[in-house]
């Protein structure tokens, strides 16, 4: 015995949204290409950071002695280590979000790793921002490449999120 057939109603699909106006794809173009700018510059400002950091901690537990310095050492590098992973996410996903490309993390890699280069150079002066003794240093370049390869391979990889309709 099969049961009688009960009509379904079904519901008209929705129009589609209307295209952007011109004003509005424009606008769109700025804020994105202001987001790419500002990205550009967060990543200068974060390596300058990290190199102004760096160097600081490092001074900081070589002017130490005795137990307290590998406390002091151990906390910096911790501490150093955490921020700039943190930093280097945030600029990553921001970099994403304000420019909406998948390639954004470029915008603010690219500087973030010129500016430590050239922090490894001596000044005319003398000046040093990281040596090459510089433990703290070195960890916290090495935090900062892998954190922002794998935002990139992850940014490049995923696929883009469908449209919302």
């Amino acid at each position: 015995m099969t049961s009688p057939a009960v009509e379904v109603p079904v519901l008209p699909e929705p129009p589609p949204p209307a295209p952007p106006s011109r004003a509005e794809r424009v606008l769109d173009r700025v804020l994105r290409v202001a987001g790419g700018v500002v990205a550009l510059w967060a990543g200068v400002l974060a390596a300058l950071l990290d190199l102004i950091f760096a160097t600081w901690a490092w001074e900081t537990v070589q002017g130490r002695s005795g137990g307290a310095q590998a406390l002091v050492g151990i906390g910096l590098a911790v501490a150093g280590i955490a921020a700039v992973a943190a930093s280097t996410v945030l600029l990553g996903w921001f970099a994403h979000s304000s420019t909406g490309s998948r390639w954004a993390v470029a915008l603010v890699a690219l500087p973030w790793f010129l500016v430590i280069v050239v922090g490894g150079f001596r000044t005319t002066e003398g000046d040093l921002a990281l040596a090459g003794d510089n433990v703290l240093g070195l960890a916290l370049i090495v935090t900062g490449a892998v954190t922002f390869a794998v935002l990139g391979f992850r940014h490049v990889v995923t696929p883009p999120a469908p449209a919302a309709r």
